[in-house]
């Protein structure tokens, strides 16, 4: 049996998995091996060297390691010894990734690389996805979160820190404007660089994944995503169809399962039924093997209602929150949202089926004859493990169908035995 435990090995491919491309053409099969998996991978010998960490894993005594001593990939290999301590670590400010592998910026905060010259790549990435086209391992598209903003948009929803007085901020350096002040266009920002980019890639002749800045498909989903049908609604917000200079959209999701027939269209609270502006907070999420991504909403609380009437409707608006000003209204939030990154004509559903919570991920088990499992986590103090069984049975995997099974099925809570 391998050495390398389920801790390990979650913090040696957390060390730079997630942002490093690898060389040969596939994290997957450079890892794994084709048809490979996990088991195979620890069972046998590591096919990169594991990054040096502080703590004095077990591993360091069997095998070579790498210490990063500087940016752009500097380090040494350290022999394996018995004792694995060290007297001292230093922190690199880098992401830092075995010598085995090459780590290097696809796009950035700011990049403008969508038809529309006014749209840019949005805020603090979170989960990411490759879907590629025709199966290429070259060729495909790249699905990135946003999931929050930071200063100095964040004192939108806080007080602003004394100690971030004086700093100097990149917004005007990256956008070419100030979003230091509460304003119109600031407001519309700090939702507009939340969401998702879906975008274009292939790889140039270097080997490297660069974004197609032509790409038609490339485009934004965001947390104002559809705010031109507030011209429709029934309450106070139908003139609130822009941001500053931005006007808004038609491009809003639609909801699905239980919730968006029950409480979307049955008590409809804001008049536009089944359709929902946006999405945001997007943390983690999942690939499906039909080729779509699921995003998941998560710290919605600050900006939308977390509690609900009996009747499924928010108890109202959070004060002085993105939500009140722009109308958001809760129930419409804290959902797992699948985007057809494939197919830019499908609108974006948010499966009520998979409950409302802070969504932190989700994982798969999808096999031809069984109904399809879905596992999620949700992260708070106190959250829970949740498992979403459809009803319905899966035929094929890849079937862009299996869609559908996401709308129907029972939703179970873990409880654990200690």
């Amino acid at each position: 049996m391998s050495k390398l435990t389920r801790r390990e090995l979650l913090i040696f491919f957390g060390c730079g998995a997630a942002a490093a491309v690898v060389a040969d053409g596939g994290l997957e099969r450079k890892i794994l091996g084709t048809g490979g998996n996990i088991a195979q991978a620890i069972e046998g010998d590591l096919s990169f060297t594991p990054v040096r960490l502080p703590h004095p894993l077990e591993i360091y005594q069997d095998k070579e390691s790498f210490l990063p001593t500087g940016i752009d990939g500097a380090g040494e290999t350290l022999p394996a010894v018995a004792d694995p301590s060290l007297d001292s670590y230093n922190v690199i400010d880098d992401v830092v990734v075995p010598p085995e592998y090459e780590r290097y910026v696809i796009v950035k905060w700011g990049d403008r690389v969508f038809p529309n010259p006014e749209d840019y790549v949005g805020y603090n990435c979170d989960f990411t996805s490759y879907i590629p086209i025709l199966g290429s391992n070259n060729n495909g598209f790249l699905w990135v979160n946003h999931e929050y903003v930071s200063y100095p948009m964040s004192i939108l929803l806080v007080e602003e820190p004394e100690e971030y007085a004086g700093l100097p901020t990149t917004d005007e350096l990256v956008l070419g404007q100030d979003l230091s002040q509460v304003n119109p266009a600031t407001l519309g920002e700090f939702m507009y660089n939340q969401g998702g980019s879906i975008l274009r890639v292939r790889r140039n002749a270097a080997g490297r994944f660069q974004v197609v800045s032509e790409g038609r498909f490339n485009r934004r989903i965001h947390g104002l995503s559809g705010l031109l049908i507030n011209s429709q609604r029934t309450d106070r917000y139908r003139r609130v169809i822009s941001w500053g200079e931005r006007r808004g959209d038609r491009n809003f999701l639609i909801g699905t399962g239980p919730a968006a027939t029950e409480v979307f269209e049955e008590v409809n609270s804001d008049g536009l039924g089944n359709r929902i502006i946006g999405t945001a907070y997007n943390c983690s999420g999942g690939t499906t093997p039909w080729g779509t991504i699921l995003t998941a909403e998560e710290n919605f609380q600050s900006v939308v209602n977390e509690d609900v009437k009996p009747d499924g409707t928010q108890i109202g608006y959070v004060e002085d929150s993105i939500g009140e000003i722009f109308g958001l209204v809760g129930e419409k939030y804290g959902w797992m949202v699948e985007i057809p990154v494939l197919r830019p004509r499908q609108r974006g559903r948010k499966h009520t089926a998979l409950g409302r919570f802070r969504h932190e991920n989700i994982a798969f088990r999808v096999e031809a004859g069984n109904r399809l499992i879905a596992y999620m986590g949700d992260d708070r103090r106190g959250g829970h493990t949740w498992k979403f069984v459809s009803n319905g049975v899966v035929r094929d995997p890849s079937d862009p169908n299996n869609s559908r099974l996401l709308e129907d099925g029972i939703l179970y809570c873990a409880r654990f035995e200690c």
